[in-house]
């Protein structure tokens, strides 16, 4: 059953309730008043009846058929024993039972219920003791026709009423579900247009309630997964133009081998040589997958990151690094920086910016790394960056017209950019004093631990209280 409807059926169900238990109540507390003010009145009437009853009781006081109908009432005596005296001539007599016999009796209370006389019809029967005989009641009953017709009445007009309420809260019910479900229809159609038409244009939003944030919310999904529709269309065709030509290069290679294991054309220098080329080619094209699966990581930091002694990680860089750069010296000077992250990732954004350093250096060359305060800055005393170049140093794939015929991916700089981000940081470039190229990281955090655990809890209150906001 769609949603709508069910809301609408709700509302008719809650509504009809309602109404059933309000018109029960109703009906109950009406009757229960309307006896009561009868037995009251019957009680006060057979109570005056009883003094002068007991000076007759054979002729229950002297009272006639013409007396009792003038009353509109009826009735009669009855002794302990069960005995019955009735007005004389009257036609029709109550129906007596126990419980007027009880009263005889006890000669407590009274008593009240309906009953019937002997022609059928309903009446209202009380008893009173006679005090003065002490083994008799006094009985009176009133015809219920009158109060039956009352309460009949009102069962009709609730039926009606009830019915016709009923009938305006499925409507109204119908009416809100329409209007109330408006925006979940709106983004079920927007949903089933993205799924035909494969669009990710958002959807416009109003008002300020669940709904509409719900809506805003999917808005954002749709711009995150258009970004990343578009980093995947843009690292495809990146991928495919820069594999483009190692693989043609790679290709000419193998085609060369073959040719020479049929015909042997090849001096035995040429085919060592090939050989060296295709090595080569096959490295940097497993780099180069390397970096490329870096990059396609589309997670955010560890759901659980630990602190890190960003010390260590420099460290484990440099030792890597060093085995590059035989004869390059590493002018070293590290100071604490405590930081939250990954410790993987960060040493391969440090290794990187390393590597770029060792690659431009000159044959003993000087390369300073220096971590002070928050920022690591990585110096050579290479050729540095043209100005041209510096917007762009970080995009993947770009190298410089310098850089064309040299080795690499033209994706280290990019891994180390997204890293750097990744963990709330940033990452520029620039020229050294020495004239070569220079690189600033800045990471957040402390240069001590505690300090970095005051900075957590700092914004992990601060969390809490926006998302209790």
């Amino acid at each position: 059953m769609p949603l709508q409807r069910r809301v609408a059926y709700l509302t008719m169900i809650a509504v009809a309730l309602a109404v059933a238990g309000t018109s029960v109540a109703g009906y109950v507390t009406l009757r229960y008043s309307l006896y009561r003010a009868l037995d009251q009145e019957m009680v006060e009437t057979a109570s005056s009846l009883a003094v002068p009853t007991a000076q007759d009781i054979r002729t229950v006081s002297g009272l006639t058929e013409r007396a009792l109908r003038a009353g509109n009432i009826s009735a009669a005596a009855v002794r302990s024993d069960g005995t019955i005296f009735y007005v004389p001539d009257e036609r029709a007599h109550l129906v007596l039972g126990q419980d007027e016999v009880a009263i005889a009796k006890t000669q407590q209370g009274y008593s009240a219920r309906n009953g019937y006389t002997t022609d059928g019809a309903p009446y209202r029967i009380v008893a009173v003791p006679i005090t003065e005989l002490g083994n008799y009641a006094m009985v009176l009953g009133r015809p219920l026709e009158a109060t039956n017709r009352i309460l009949s009445s009102l069962w009709l007009v609730l039926i009606v009423f009830g019915g016709a309420g009923v009938g305006l809260a499925a409507v109204a019910g119908a009416a809100v579900a329409r209007s109330s479900l408006r925006p979940v229809r709106e983004l079920s159609a927007a949903v089933e247009h993205i799924a035909v038409t494969d669009d990710l244009t958002p959807i416009p939003v109003t008002g300020n309630d669940e709904l509409s944030r719900l809506a805003e919310e999917f808005n954002r999904m749709l711009t995150s997964l258009a970004s990343s529709r578009d980093r995947q269309k843009q690292l495809i065709a990146d991928a495919g133009h820069e594999l483009r030509t190692p693989l043609t290069s790679l290709r000419t290679n193998i085609e060369l081998l073959q040719a020479d294991a049929r015909t042997g054309m090849l001096r035995p220098e040429d085919r060592t040589e090939i050989l060296s080329d295709v090595s080569a080619q096959l490295a940097e094209f497993t780099t180069l997958i390397g970096d490329l699966v870096q990059l396609a990581r589309d997670e955010e930091v560890a759901a659980a990151p630990e602190p890190i002694d960003f010390r260590d990680v420099v460290n484990a860089a440099l030792d890597r690094v060093r085995l590059r750069g035989p004869g390059l010296t590493f002018d070293v000077e590290l100071n604490p920086l405590y930081v939250v992250g990954e410790s993987d990732t960060l040493e391969r954004a440090v290794t990187n910016l390393l590597d770029n350093a060792v690659k431009w250096s000159p044959p003993g060359g000087v390369v300073r790394v220096q971590l002070e305060g928050d920022r690591l800055r990585v110096a050579d005393q290479g050729p540095g960056i043209n100005e041209a170049d510096l917007p762009y140093i970080f995009d993947r794939f770009y190298r410089a017209d310098t850089a064309r015929n040299t080795p690499g991916t033209g994706l280290g700089l990019s891994i180390v950019a997204r890293t750097v981000e990744r963990h709330g940081g940033w990452v520029k470039a620039g020229r050294s004093a020495q004239g070569g190229a220079e690189f600033t990281l800045c990471l957040p955090g402390s240069t001590t631990l505690e300090g970095l655990e005051q900075k957590s809890d700092q914004n992990s209150t601060r969390l809490t209280a926006s998302s209790t906001n």
